[in-house]
């Protein structure tokens, strides 16, 4: 006898994921098909999935952190530049932490100008650009020249590729051509474009770094050979004066004083006349001859290089102050009078008569 078969099927509506009131069939085994189960069984259509993470707003604030974060190094920088160049352009003496005077001898060498731009300038301008950028970046301005976000990323990355390999050459020099001196400013430097290339790398990513490897390395090279470029040429342009290095000696006078140039002396004396002069400078010692050897001896002689000289060895401050361009150079009541000067002359510019000689 054959079995009748019952069962319950319960289908989905097509627009709705409720089910409709089971629906009960009454059928013999051999009447069953196995797609009468599923002709029409319709499963809910679901939402596409989507795997998101809930730190998306972390994630851009972290971004603009960075950006943050470059802005105030590159701020640091450019006030260390900007001091700087403003002793580097009026020629005033560096103030050294460490290492006394081997900060000034750095910053006057030939390694402080490239093409004949100060460095501390170029570095100010790389400095503010960096600074200007990120925070733009990190406020969401819009951009100059209309680039977008990861153009500007780029632009970034290479400012502070050539800001890090420059730093690095010239740490190269600091060891080899200044060995044994310090120089604080350049360690700060250093330190200051480093972090900035980190930083500014870390913030491209993994993938986007494989696909610029090129670019810091096409800049890096680029830096490297115009340093070299400038440096070489300077080098050839003053190799003489590169060697020049004279040591302190003193001239004797041998030609006896006459009454009058020795009066003349000690009244120049007297009112605080000076002359300033050089060691190795021939019109001073033609100078002191017109007077002769007992008159010299009686001048308010100022030596401007008491050490010697080397290159670029800078006068004492004293010659500083009072602003010495050559030699000899005489200031008489406030008058200045450059170059040899006759004894006449001399009287008649610092009121000298026999009336008024000192006793």
């Amino acid at each position: 006898m054959a079995l009748a078969a019952t069962f319950t099927v319960a289908t989905l509506s097509p627009s709705s994921s409720r089910f409709f009131t089971p629906v009960r069939y009454n059928r013999s085994p051999n009447q069953l098909r196995p797609n009468l189960l599923y002709k029409n069984w319709h499963l809910p259509k679901l939402p596409p999935l989507k795997c998101s993470s809930s730190s998306s707003e972390p994630e851009t604030s972290t971004t603009d952190w960075t950006y943050k974060l470059i802005s105030g190094i590159a701020g640091i920088g450019f006030l260390e530049t900007s001091y700087l160049a403003y002793l580097k352009l009026t020629d005033s003496d560096v103030f050294c932490p460490v290492g006394g005077d081997t900060c000034s001898n750095i910053l006057n060498s030939d390694y402080a100008v490239v093409f004949g731009v100060p460095l501390p300038l170029i570095g100010m301008v790389a400095y503010s650009f960096v600074a200007a950028l990120s925070l733009q970046l990190a406020t969401k301005n819009s951009l100059p020249f209309g680039i977008n976000k990861s153009n500007a990323q780029l632009v970034l990355l290479g400012s502070t590729t050539s800001m890090a390999t420059a730093s690095a050459y010239f740490l190269y020099i600091l060891t080899t051509s200044f060995s044994g001196s310090s120089c604080s400013y350049c360690l700060l430097s250093v330190l200051l474009s480093f972090s900035l290339f980190f930083i500014t790398l870390k913030d491209i990513g993994l993938e986007e770094k494989y696909k610029q490897v090129g670019l810091p390395l096409i800049i890096a090279s680029l830096v490297i050979l115009t340093l070299n470029t400038s440096y070489s040429s300077a080098k050839s342009a003053s190799s003489s004066m590169a060697i020049t290095e004279l040591p302190y000696f003193a001239t004797e006078i041998t030609t006896p004083s006459s009454p009058f140039a020795l009066s003349l002396a000690k009244y120049l004396h007297s009112i605080g006349a000076k002359m300033y002069g050089a060691f190795w400078c021939s019109h001073c010692q033609e100078q002191k001859a017109m007077f002769g050897r007992e008159a010299a001896k009686q001048l308010d002689y100022v030596e401007c290089f008491p050490d010697g000289y080397r290159t670029g060895t800078k006068m004492i401050d004293s010659c500083i102050d009072a602003k010495i361009e050559g030699f000899p150079t005489w200031i008489i009541n406030g008058q200045v009078l450059s170059g040899e000067v006759e004894l006449s002359q001399l009287a008649q510019v610092s009121g000298y008569s026999e009336s008024n000689q000192p006793s």
